[in-house]
């Protein structure tokens, strides 16, 4: 049965000699009946037929119009510093980005004609106007957003127009819109970032006058979680450069590098991403560095001192990492992190042992704390246990550093640290895994009564005595992880 709408291609031809004759005839932009004409090229453009039927000579009227547009409510404004009376002509201008947005869509021959003519300046010099206005007009708002839906458009795919965006956009525009107000705005213009980005222009993000466009996406993946734009940056560009995350690292506040931290540890944990080894040694001496910061917690008052929440997130991303096989290879060779690590665990027990804190070690039944210590040492308990996985010489490292005493005292149920009874479980088995020195301790702690023999009961292991020799054995039973 044969269609009974017509076919594009005179439909298309009708409509555009009437944009042409309203151009001809009318001076004004907003020319009566000019926004219900393009409204109906930008439908018909929806369809695949109807944009390979466009012509150079259709978007050229298409520039005249935003051209003009923009002349006009230049002009309307420095007039009478009001934007009285353009709703017409915003309106007009959205419609027309819709037009050429959609004649975009998986048609390369539109998007090289568009900028060959010089639609993609046009639009980088009507967005510079409209951030000008500073307004919060609905219309305006409408318009912002089709133009860089146009331009996130016109370079998705296209090397050359991702080449003249990034040329005529970078860093002002994209900077402007990535701190404007609106949301919608804010995730346009990550589209348009993301689409033109490629490794080069990542590495110039890194400059000083640059870095604060990758702050400015940073920010955004806070502020809009949903964000897809913002966080597809951050994770397929921005963590890929080390020099980036460094610099970046430098500028962020303490609750900044918090949130970053946390987005880092979610890519690694859930995602499997792997991060580049000179990126994974910059945390851990970040860690290093700031490593003691979290003893200050044992003080009640300062349970929000932000630099110490820096520090738990820094041992969450380092536990996420020493998890992943990509990077633990890299990090169980990273000098002094392993011994930094068996210190940071002896002087928080100290701590808890000297008055009672959060590291404190408490089973009273009761809900789980808040604090944000909470799990700090079942966490170091865990990266000792990695960083031990089938590596003779940090075993010996964490025997020589007294580390396994520290970790069989850690093994009774603790309600400031969920699950430490498994970690540790787990890290004694990681550290006696092929290594009779450390079996033999431990056997001889048993035996001396310095270790809970229940407590090897669930790691499925027993002491046994053969020829004067205290040797540790499975029990045959399932550990209880």
């Amino acid at each position: 049965m044969a269609s009974s709408e017509a076919p594009p291609g005179p439909l298309l031809a009708a409509l555009a000699a009437r944009l042409t004759g309203n151009a001809e005839e009318e001076q004004a932009a907003a020319a009566p009946g000019r926004l219900a004409t393009v409204g109906q090229i930008a439908a018909l453009f929806r369809d695949r037929a109807g944009r390979e039927k466009a012509t150079e000579s259709l978007f050229q009227d298409l520039l005249q119009i935003l051209r003009k547009a923009s002349y006009e409510i230049d002009v309307t404004y420095k007039q009478n510093n009001t934007l009285e009376h353009t709703d017409s002509l915003f309106l007009l201008v959205s419609e027309c980005f819709r037009c050429l947005r959609n004649a975009c869509v998986q048609c390369t021959k539109n998007q090289n004609v568009m900028r060959n003519l010089g639609l993609i300046e046009a639009s980088v010099h009507l967005i510079q106007l409209l951030h000008k206005l500073e307004t919060n007009l609905e219309s305006l708002l409408t318009a912002f957003r089709c133009s860089l839906q146009f331009l996130g458009n016109i370079a998705t795919g296209n090397k050359d127009s991702q080449h003249r965006i990034w040329t005529l956009a970078f860093p002002s525009l994209f900077l402007n819109c990535l701190n404007h107000q609106d949301e919608k705005m804010v995730a346009y213009c990550c589209m348009v970032l993301f689409t033109c980005l490629n490794p080069e222009r990542t590495r110039e993000l890194q400059e000083e006058n640059n870095l604060n466009v990758a702050l400015a996406v940073l920010r955004a993946s806070r502020k809009y979680p949903e964000s897809e734009w913002a966080f597809l940056i951050v994770t397929n560009h921005l963590l890929k450069c080390p020099e980036l995350v460094k610099a970046m690292y430098a500028k962020l506040s303490n609750q900044e590098r918090a949130s970053f931290l946390e987005l880092i540890q979610s890519e690694i944990g859930e995602n499997n991403t792997v991060i580049s080894a000179e990126t994974a040694k910059f945390l851990v001496n970040c860690f290093k560095e700031k490593c003691q910061a979290v003893l200050i917690l044992a003080f009640a008052a300062n349970d929000d001192d932000e630099e110490a929440l820096v520090t738990i997130r820094l041992v969450d991303v380092l536990c996420e990492m020493t998890s992943n096989s990509g990077h633990l290879e890299c990090l169980q060779a990273c000098p002094d992190l392993l011994e930094v690590t068996v210190k940071t665990l002896q002087l928080a027990h100290l701590a808890g042992k000297k008055s009672t804190n959060i590291f404190t070690v408490t089973h009273s039944g009761q809900e789980q704390s808040c604090h944000p210590a909470v799990g700090f040492k079942s966490h170091l308990i865990r990266l000792i246990g990695n960083l031990c996985y089938k590596n003779k010489a940090n075993q010996d490292k964490v025997y020589d550093l007294d580390g396994i005493p520290l970790i069989l005292d850690n093994c009774s149920i603790d309600d400031n640290n969920p699950f430490v009874s498994q970690w540790a479980v787990y890290t004694i088995r990681n550290l006696t895994e092929q290594n009779e020195r450390n079996q033999e301790l431990i056997a001889q702690m048993e035996q001396q009564g310095l270790a809970d023999n229940s407590v090897l009961e669930n790691m499925g292991l027993k002491v046994e005595k053969q020829d004067q020799k205290l040797i540790l054995r499975s029990s045959g039973k399932t550990p209880h992880l």
